[in-house]
């Protein structure tokens, strides 16, 4: 049974599914070569192994996570915003066109602000984390948004937070040239009510998410063979230990490790030729 009045099974299964195919080439398997491209610190991942009582296996994971991990936030980012292309009201632009907006909600019964404010388009900036501006981006973004409701009377201006500080929607003040600014209809408004003004549900935000795990398996279960990883670092790691000639198995595996950052440095690389 399918509960979320906002937007259709199909509309949303795709769209997690587009999620999905946008991690790309993060969904490729780990080797060696491509888990040291950046070259790891294999003194970080001994402390880190020896510290939290890990096993190799399990901070290798650990790391290819990380490695994956960094770039992830665009594709969630990605989720967040183009969701809305599928709720009535809501269009989301191209990149970089129609003045960079993430999203444009326009009601032509008008959009209540708290203060009793009325206005029938919002324009909307929208950002993964509460502190994920510095000072210079906040003041480009609020100027933004002042000149957006210098030229549109009929407007208001969001900044939508998907991960905010708590659940607001709130005048937006911050400093622009070392001074405190803000506007009634320049606002800082967490997802959950954004999600609540653009669908007239207040726990649309909510019911969504409650579909979400569900909806992701699925899709998953149905591109396993394309997207499941086969990683192969801790196996190659191993083969390179046994290599070592070093008869405690743990400092063997160590000096593999140890190899991938330190292989050219003296004493390592006396050490790598003995084992070629």
């Amino acid at each position: 049974m399918w509960n979320l009045s906002f937007i259709s099974e199909e509309d949303f299964t795709d769209h997690v599914k587009a999620t999905i195919q946008k991690y790309g080439e993060k969904l490729k398997s780990f080797d060696l070569k491509r888990f040291n491209k950046n070259i790891v610190d294999p003194v970080k991942l001994i402390f880190d192994k020896t510290v939290y009582r890990s096993s190799w296996e399990e901070i290798v994971s650990n790391e290819i996570f990380r490695q994956r991990d960094k770039s992830n936030n665009n594709d969630i980012g990605y989720f967040h915003q183009r969701i809305f292309q599928f709720i009535s009201g809501c269009h989301v632009p191209d990149n970089g066109k129609e003045g960079g907006w993430d999203v444009v909600y326009k009601n032509p019964d008008g959009i209540i602000l708290p203060g009793g404010s009325v206005v029938h388009t919002v324009y909307v900036e929208m950002k993964n984390k509460h502190n994920t501006m510095n000072s210079a981006s906040a003041g480009k973004t609020f100027i933004k948004m002042q000149n957006q409701i210098l030229n549109d009377d009929d407007c208001a201006c969001f900044l939508v937070e998907a991960i905010a500080q708590k659940s607001q929607n709130i005048k937006w003040e911050t400093t622009v040239d070392g001074k405190k600014v803000g506007h009634k209809l320049i606002r800082r408004v967490s997802l959950d009510q954004f999600y609540s003004i653009v669908t007239g549900q207040e726990d649309a935000f909510f019911q969504m998410c409650l579909l979400l795990p569900s909806v992701i398996r699925k899709v998953v279960d149905n591109l396993s063979d394309a997207i499941v990883p086969h990683d192969t670092v801790i196996e190659e790691l191993k083969q390179l230990a046994e290599k070592q000639k070093i008869e405690d198995k743990e400092l063997a595996l160590a000096m593999a490790v140890y190899m991938l950052g330190f292989g050219s440095y003296s004493g390592f690389k006396n050490k790598q030729e003995e084992s070629i």
